[in-house]
């Protein structure tokens, strides 16, 4: 069977942390950003977790499981 690639667009938008989450950024950061507080953008640039609804499907992008 031959090798399997991964998602070019998952890899760039998905980490593995070292308890096997997944690691996701926030949308909505990156223009349009007079409009919204400071406090909004601060915490847009935190990174969030993906939801247990998607994650699997996200692993098979990543070819994890």
């Amino acid at each position: 069977m031959p090798k399997l690639k991964t998602k070019s667009s998952a890899k760039k938008r998905f980490k593995l942390t070292g308890t096997g989450k997944l690691k996701r950024k926030h949308a909505f950061k990156s223009h349009i950003l007079t409009k919204k507080t400071k406090k909004q953008k601060r915490n847009l640039t935190k990174s969030g977790l993906v939801h247990k609804a998607d994650v699997a499907n996200i692993k098979q992008q990543l070819n994890l499981s």
